[in-house]
């Protein structure tokens, strides 16, 4: 059984949240982290680091470069 469903958000809660889409520059790996890696992720206007746990989910985590994805930033 999964994690219950949260409840519905107001449309001003929602307004309030960034969600861009960025492009994955570069991914590195995070020593001694059996989950964590590292992205680079460009926005256009700015970029950022972002540690996501996918290290288990993917057999390479560097296919996902020169991908894009959500974010909240």
């Amino acid at each position: 059984m999964g994690a219950p469903i949260k409840p519905t958000i107001s449309p001003e809660l929602l307004n309030q949240i960034d969600i861009r889409v960025g492009t994955i520059e570069r991914v590195e790996d995070v020593p001694r982290s059996d989950k964590l890696v590292k992205l680079r992720v460009n926005f256009g206007d700015f970029q950022r680091t972002v540690l996501v746990g996918m290290k288990q989910e993917r057999a390479d985590p560097g296919e996902v470069v020169g991908r894009q994805a959500l974010f909240v930033v």
